[in-house]
């Protein structure tokens, strides 16, 4: 059986994370923290639930002044980064949850603790109730971030403000106006590390939804500044090509393309039942005497509660194809139960894309 996330706070991290803890504080009781940590109701708690219970615990055993807490744990970091440790470890997730919890009534030492802390395990949701509380303070000081030595920190002043940061809270402002995050992005658009640019992206990506204008203008103003930042706004355009946006398609050179032919569509079953796969086939052929990139996109028109349809799109390739070339392609829709998705039965839709257009369709029933 695959160990569940949540057992990440296994009784030998925290026994290991108290000797370590007791090192740097020697008034720390490591035995009565682990005691209070694995209460009679731990076993019910899932993943976030037991982070936000040992960031609790850990606060009734840490100094209560604030910024005499918040320098032992900054101190226990630098002795993992100095101790070769690692970078980013998942289950010291609840020492930036500490700095989000006790520590956003005092904006100078959290950044500094945030600034340290995030070259160990990121801070990117601990540092967002700052934002939203000291959006101007936190800002300039993001902004300084983007021209860090260290490769976490620079990617911590992208990812810690994005507008739409998966599973933390929204940023609003910035949903509404992305101007001051710009500075941000222009700074790392072409940084020495991937890990900065994936961010730098997934950022753009992020704004595309609320202000597609704002970033189609910075993908034309990056375009062909080096083969990295061309890779930073493919990747940050993958909504709006999604959605066949117009402009971003020409933008790359998939634009609408009559000697495109999609045909011999088909499904191999005109129903399935929920758990199971259904298989479609399709041939594509490039009717003109010169090379063109063809972006292939299907698109799943799922059956909702309300018995109305929801489109979503999936990607199959992206690549050129010859003068005259014809390739046969043949994918399954997977109806496997998944905890992001609940499915209904009745009537779905699958449709064929290509360079952003959509093709002929065809319905099958969920049963």
């Amino acid at each position: 059986m695959a160990e569940l996330l949540k057992d990440i706070f296994s009784p030998s991290f925290i026994e290991v994370f108290a000797k370590d803890l007791k090192e740097i504080y020697p008034d720390f009781d490591g035995v009565k923290f682990s005691e209070k940590v694995f209460d009679k109701v731990w076993e019910s708690k899932e993943l976030k639930q037991r982070m936000r219970h040992i960031t609790e615990v850990l606060h009734t055993f840490l100094p209560q002044n604030y910024r005499a807490s918040a320098d032992i744990i900054c101190k226990l970091v630098s002795y993992y980064l100095q101790n070769g440790h690692g970078e980013n470890t998942l289950a010291f997730c609840f020492l930036p949850d500490y700095i989000e919890l006790y520590g956003i009534d005092d904006l100078e030492a959290s950044q500094k603790a945030m600034e340290l802390i995030t070259q160990f395990i990121t801070c990117e949701f601990a540092v967002r109730p700052f934002i939203i509380k000291y959006e101007k303070e936190m800002v300039k000081q993001m902004t300084l971030w983007s021209k860090h030595p260290h490769k976490n920190v620079r990617r911590f002043a992208s990812e810690g403000i994005r507008p739409r940061l998966p599973w933390a809270m929204a940023l609003p402002s910035f949903k509404k106006d992305p101007t001051d995050i710009l500075p941000i992005l222009e700074n790392l658009k072409n940084d020495s590390s991937e890990f900065v640019r994936r961010s730098v992206a997934n950022n753009l990506n992020d704004i595309s939804k609320d202000n597609p204008e704002v970033v189609i203008e910075i993908f034309r103003s990056w375009k062909g500044i080096s083969k990295e930042t061309d890779w930073v706004i493919k990747h940050g355009s993958r909504t709006l090509l999604k959605q066949g946006d117009k402009e971003v398609l020409e933008l790359f050179g998939l634009g609408h393309d009559a000697s495109i032919e999609l045909s011999e569509f088909q499904l191999l079953e005109d129903s399935v039942k929920v758990g199971n796969d259904i298989y479609f086939q399709f041939n594509v052929k490039n009717n003109s005497k010169e090379n063109k990139t063809i972006r292939l996109e299907y698109a799943v028109y799922f059956n909702k509660a309300n018995g109305q349809l929801s489109k979503k799109v999936f990607k199959i390739s992206e690549r050129e194809f010859a003068e005259f070339e014809s390739l046969n392609y043949k994918r399954k829709l997977s109806f496997k139960i998944i905890t992001t998705r609940k499915y209904y039965p009745g009537v779905h839709k699958v449709a064929m894309i290509a360079n952003g257009k959509e093709h002929e369709s065809l319905n099958f029933e969920l049963v």
